[in-house]
């Protein structure tokens, strides 16, 4: 048999090979939720002739991408590699689910052959459509694939989705979409009535309709798709949940759910599993077809180490002078308009906001650079984990608190993938003024505390966002950088020049002595540090006998010996930041030294205590006490 050309029919050799392959498939669907007791069976019967043909057929010889948005079909994914030689069969159906295996129940791309690891739906369809607009912006002529469930539609960022890859023309995009009417509690229409196909047409998506269990309509869909050249295509594929069990089919000719995400017992199946036992010639079948018509190979996943260099030129610090008053989020855009020239493979995204978080001046010198999301936070994180793990370096940009809030899942998601991407957030903080409490973000950073692979940063001042930039494009990893709104004096050393001039070095934990001290340590973030400066020469101009340590604190996440030091040898702690105090830095510095078996003498927190109305930034710092004469005023009372 050789492999059938696009847009040619397909033989009664290929149809007969292809029921092989997708009957060899079920089986192993079975055993693997019956030997593991879990899973969802249900879906994977139901896509798994869909599957059968894309990597038989295509992806054996091109390598194109596919991602899976419902994750939960792993039994599908898993057997479909494993008929294609990608993986070993009887580990995945042996140790599908169980402890330390890396075929968990939802795929993961742990798995040679996997691009990403889904889960929570809706997520994978916009990493897809990162692909294939990275592809398109590269010139590669390729397609990109994704499956998503019915009832995953009723997901909002499958809408983001849909909408981003209408407004940027992504031909090269294929999803199918497994609707078989059934989600997990009951049929779609008891659940949510939705019209998943006029949605996609809405959308202005090329609309394919076939029956999912045909395999010569599913070639000539695959046929039909790949000459679509100005929009992308939705082949929405008419199947049967549980199709090809006896035991489970019946339920799912009625639309009931039972066999969405339960396994049935050994004895109830039974019958299945004899019935779809290959033959020994059709074993020899499926193996000469590994041997000898299976092009593409999947190479290991090979994730870098966090932090480690990733081969950026991130060129010269840019150093704003003393005198100079301005905001951290424009040295971020200043800073990334620099890398992205000297690095093509920076993008800059934004959620419709490039005017606020600065990304505007790449958008304006370099276009194919810059990716406009729309209101769409959600579909933004995760493509920017699809870009990071196809070699771009992805900005993602928005207000602190749609990204930690709206965002947290598709970022935590990214976090478990272990990806790449720059995440850097404006209007943080009370910093916001006049937007109010819904756009002041206050737990934006605490937010991504609970995250493995995720890097939490709040620069001083701008000179410091400009080496902050710098240093985590330059450093694999996920990074969320928050700053505030509005413009300060830059922070100096005590001869009145720059503090982070172009000598200065930042690493990730570093803690700066910005004035030496043997009374106090003032330990403060972001904008918070300059409140302290000021409040520190205040007090020494009555009280020059009172000595006041400023540490500055990048990061609460990991501390270094500079800032333990520093409250070694004072004995009292003022932690200073614009930022709940409950969950932010007083409290991690506090988890920190208890760790540490350091108990100073005094140890106090400024920050947010309850959420504060619209004002300017100046009266809401007053009134939380986060101004210079608030700091004041409890430094003394400590001292």
């Amino acid at each position: 048999m050789e492999i059938p050309k696009l847009n040619s029919p397909l033989e009664e050799q290929h149809i007969d090979f292809l029921k092989t392959f997708a009957k060899s498939c079920r089986k192993s669907i079975l055993e693997m939720v019956t030997n593991a007791q879990s899973g969802h069976p249900g879906g994977s019967l139901s896509s798994i002739d869909y599957l059968a043909t894309l990597y038989a057929f295509i992806i054996g010889q091109t390598g194109e991408k596919v991602v899976v948005s419902n994750g939960h079909i792993s039994p599908a994914v898993y057997s479909t590699l494993a008929e294609m030689g990608y993986v070993d069969k009887e580990e995945a159906t042996k140790t599908f689910r169980k402890v330390n295996s890396v075929f968990e129940g939802h795929v993961t791309r742990d798995v040679k052959g996997i691009e990403y690891s889904t889960g929570p739906l809706g997520i994978g369809v916009s990493v897809a459509a990162a692909y294939a607009l990275g592809d398109k912006r590269n010139g590669k002529d390729k397609k990109t694939f994704f499956t998503v469930g019915d009832g995953e539609c009723q997901e909002g960022q499958v809408y983001e989705m849909m909408n981003f890859a209408k407004h940027h023309k992504l031909n090269n995009l294929i999803g199918f979409m497994d609707y078989n009417k059934v989600q997990l509690t009951a049929s779609l229409e008891e659940t949510q009535d939705i019209d998943v196909i006029s949605t996609f047409k809405g959308a202005h998506w090329h609309i394919i309709e076939i029956n999912a269990h045909d395999f010569n309509e599913i070639w000539e869909a695959l046929s039909e798709a790949h000459k679509i050249k100005d929009k992308p295509v939705m082949i929405i594929g008419h199947s049967i949940m549980g199709q090809g069990s006896d035991f489970m089919q019946p339920s799912g000719e009625n639309f009931k759910s039972d066999w969405h995400g339960k396994a049935p017992s050994p004895e109830e199946i039974q019958e299945d599993l004899e019935k779809l036992t290959p033959t020994e010639e059709e074993k020899a079948l499926l193996e000469t077809f590994r041997k000898t018509q299976v092009k593409w190979h999947p190479e290991e996943s090979k994730t870098p180490e966090l932090l480690s260099p990733v081969g950026a030129n991130i060129g010269d610090p840019i150093t704003y002078e003393s005198d100079v008053e301005t905001d951290c989020r424009t040295a971020y855009g200043k800073a990334l308009l620099d890398l992205a020239k000297r690095n093509p493979q920076i993008i800059a995204l934004t959620a419709d906001l490039k005017g606020s978080v600065m990304t505007k001046f790449v958008c304006e010198e370099f276009p194919k650079q810059y990716v406009e999301c729309g209101i769409t936070e959600q579909h933004m994180i995760s493509a920017a984990g699809g870009f990071s793990l196809d070699g771009f370096i992805p900005f993602a940009s928005t207000f602190g608190a749609f990204m930690t809030s709206r965002a947290k899942d598709q970022a935590r998601v990214n976090d478990i993938n272990k990806t790449n991407v720059k995440m850097v957030a404006t209007h943080c903080g009370v910093s916001v003024g006049e937007d109010g409490p819904t756009h002041q973000a206050i737990d934006d950073m605490s937010s991504f505390l609970g995250f493995f692979n995720t890097m939490v940063v709040e620069p001083a001042d701008p000179n410091q966002t400009d080496h902050i930039i710098r240093y985590i494009t330059a450093h694999y990893g996920n990074f969320y950088v928050r700053m505030g709104r509005h413009k300060f004096p830059i922070i100096t050393k005590e001869d009145g020049t720059p503090f982070y001039d172009k000598y200065y070095e930042y690493e990730y934990g570093k803690s700066d002595v910005i004035r030496e001290g043997e009374a106090i340590t003032i330990a403060a973030t972001g904008a918070t540090i300059h409140e302290s400066l000021m409040a520190r020469e205040m007090i020494l101009e009555r009280h020059p006998q009172i000595s006041i340590e400023i540490i500055a604190v990048s990061s609460i996440s990991k501390f270094d010996e500079t800032l333990v030091n520093s409250i070694k040898k004072t004995g009292k702690v003022l932690t200073v930041e614009d930022h709940n105090v409950n969950c932010g830095l007083g409290h991690q510095l506090a988890a920190h030294l208890f760790k540490l078996g350091i108990r100073p003498e005094k140890f106090e927190k400024i920050g947010i205590t309850e959420y504060q109305l619209s004002g300017t930034y100046k009266d809401l710092y007053g009134q939380t006490g986060l101004d210079k004469d608030g700091i004041k005023r409890r430094i003394l009372e400590m001292i």
